[in-house]
């Protein structure tokens, strides 16, 4: 499997923010392992790692990138949905999915496959119970840390 290519990677508390883009859309942003920040290559992804740090400095920066649309139908009613959660709040994946006439599972696939995290705050979808359930389709490691951070930096870690 290749590297993806980044425009721009952001260093963060314990991660990095790796962000693709092209001259006029953001493609992706990805959660990367801690590494040294990699300066813009392009206006946009300028623009796009100034963003990202505001948000780190500030959570209640309202973000306004111009992202290039993808996924299913679902995928973006779940993201419209998730975008809609206030910041200091969390829902759970059942909430969502009762929302949308769909089953949680579906829910926190569409989360899974969110390219534009932060921007689409899908750290927000928590489980039911308190725990902090998956995150970037994992179920473990380095990115339940990262949502547990976000969380904590939004003022809205459950439990």
């Amino acid at each position: 499997m290749t590297k993806p290519h980044y425009q721009a990677i952001v260093a963060a508390p314990g991660f990095a923010l790796g962000v693709q883009c092209d001259a006029d859309e953001i493609t992706g942003i990805d959660f990367l392992e801690p590494q040294a920040e990699q300066p813009p290559e392009t206006p946009l992804a300028a623009e796009a790692a100034r963003q990202l740090r505001a948000y780190l400095a500030d959570p209640a920066f309202a973000f306004g990138l111009p992202l290039r649309p993808s996924g299913t139908s679902f995928q973006r009613r779940v993201w419209t949905a998730i975008a809609a959660i206030p910041l200091g709040a969390t829902e759970t994946y059942g909430q969502v999915a009762k929302r949308l006439n769909n089953a949680p599972r579906a829910v926190g696939q569409a989360c899974g496959a969110n390219p534009f995290p932060l921007v689409v705050p899908c750290h927000r979808v928590v489980a039911t119970g308190g725990g902090l359930g998956g995150f970037s389709r994992q179920g473990g490691g380095f990115l339940l840390d990262v949502k547990r951070w976000l969380l904590s930096h939004e003022n809205s870690l459950p439990g």
